[in-house]
This record gives structure tokens, C-alpha cells and sequence, in this order.
């Protein structure tokens, strides 16, 4: 069995007040033993969460990171440096890193093997636009994406990434996929996975992250590959984060 995975996404947002009102709500309220729950918080609040978490039952998670260690790289952040900060999750390829920022497949790539490498768990973001959804080339999309690193990848390495399917079109736009379209694509990215090996198919967790909340995960969830939630907007919400946690589990 896969282990539900709900992880909270905060982009730019947040504070330290917000940080403190959630380690106080896990405090009280817990999570389901039977889900992992994370948070991925800008670089400045994850030291502090991380003291704000000791103990609690949610990990926590960097955005980005930069493909090298250390250097000149004025204004990056290394995976050393989240770990440092108690970070066990790192996202990688999120569909705004690949659009604001340019940051292509080979780059997506060297970001991946740099959080391994810092024995961090890069969470994989794969993703079609409405575009590419409107031409049919959404699975052509992601699993074009998932074979730019997992191609890469020597088989020990592969079993330690975490996928995120998020369709571009849905994030942020109050739009969601209906959950019969995001098992298509689940089931189409486990399917390439088993090209690899049928075992990492079976155990390599699969998340869906395009709109999801307290109102639809439970629905999402029962779908057989989706085996957690990447949460945008509703993960700054400490009760719509926590009811999602609950439906996982």
C-alpha cells in the first residue's frame, strides 16, 4: 500500500504568524497516522517551522532549489541549505519554476539529481496547459516530462521521487479536473512507470495538484492512482488543510 501524501504548496505567501498557527493546530487536532502531510514554505519560514514543528506529524518541504551546492549564485538556494533548515521535500518543475522562470527539462533535471544527492525527496511536477489539453497531447505532455528525469535516473534513484501531476489550467483558476480526468493520467504516467519496473509503479506515489480542497479531495483521493494531493490555495487555510489531511486517511 502507498502512503497518502498531502502536501501544502504556500508559493509566495504566508508568515510567521501563519507558520505558528498551524504547528498550534497540528498540535491540538493531529494528523491521520495514516498520512504523511508536508509543507512547502518559502525559504525564510522554514528554519522557523522548523522549530515550530518539532515533534508534529508534518514534514516540511523547499520550492526550488538551484542545481549546484554552493557558489556565486546570488539570490539562490542550495539542498543543503533546506536541509539545514529541516527540510525532507523539495518541489522540482512546478509549472510556475517551468513558466515564470524558464526552467526547462534539463534543468528540471539537474535540480532532481541535486536533492537526491542532498538525500532530499524531490517532488517531480509534470503538467499540460489548456492548450495542450485542447489538442489532445495531454498525456504526450506529461509523460514526455516524467521521461526527461526518469530516463536519467539509475533505477535506485527513481524510487525515491514523488510525482506531481498538476494540470497547468487548473492551478490557481478555481477550475479542477474531473477526478475521471486525473485517474486517466495517473494511471498513463504508473504505466510508463512500469516500463521501468512494474515494482516502482506499484510504489512510487503519484499526487494530483491542480485546485484541490476540502471539498473535492475526498472524491479525488478514491481514485485508484492518486495517492495524495499537491495543495495550492487551500494549504494556507490551517482547516481546509487539516480536512484534506483527514480525507487521505
Amino acid at each position: 500500500m502507498r502512503t497518502p501524501l498531502i502536501a501544502g504548496n504556500w508559493k509566495m505567501n504566508g508568515s510567521l504568524a501563519l507558520v505558528d498557527a498551524f504547528a498550534h493546530a497540528v498540535a491540538e487536532r493531529g494528523v491521520p497516522a495514516t498520512v504523511d502531510a508536508a509543507l512547502m514554505l518559502p525559504a525564510p519560514y522554514l528554519h522557523p517551522a522548523h522549530q515550530a514543528f518539532a515533534g508534529l506529524p508534518v514534514a516540511l518541504g523547499g520550492q526550488t532549489l538551484y542545481h549546484q551546492a554552493s557558489g556565486a549564485f546570488t539570490g539562490e538556494v542550495g539542498a543543503g541549505m533546506l536541509r539545514d533548515c529541516g527540510a525532507r521535500y523539495v518541489l522540482v518543475g512546478h509549472s510556475e519554476r517551468r513558466e515564470l522562470f524558464g526552467e526547462d527539462d534539463a534543468g528540471v533535471l539537474a535540480r532532481v539529481q541535486a536533492a537526491l544527492a542532498a538525500e532530499l525527496t524531490p517532488v517531480l511536477c509534470v503538467g499540460e496547459t489548456l492548450e495542450e489539453r485542447e489538442a489532445e497531447r495531454t498525456e504526450a505532455v506529461v509523460l514526455s516530462q516524467l521521461a526527461a528525469v526518469f530516463d536519467a535516473l539509475a533505477p535506485e534513484a527513481r524510487s525515491r521521487v514523488v510525482v506531481a501531476y498538476e494540470p497547468v489550467w487548473a492551478i490557481g483558476t478555481g477550475r479542477t479536473a474531473t477526478p475521471e480526468q486525473a485517474q486517466q493520467v495517473h494511471a498513463a504516467l504508473r504505466a510508463h512507470l512500469a516500463t521501468y519496473d512494474p515494482t516502482l509503479a506499484e510504489s512510487l506515489r503519484l499526487l494530483y495538484g491542480g485546485s484541490m480542497k476540502a471539498a473535492n479531495a475526498a472524491e479525488l483521493l478514491a481514485q485508484p492512482d492518486i495517492d495524495g494531493g499537491l495543495v495550492g490555495g487551500a494549504s494556507l487555510q490551517v482547516d481546509d488543510f487539516l480536512a484534506i489531511c483527514q480525507s487521505a486517511g
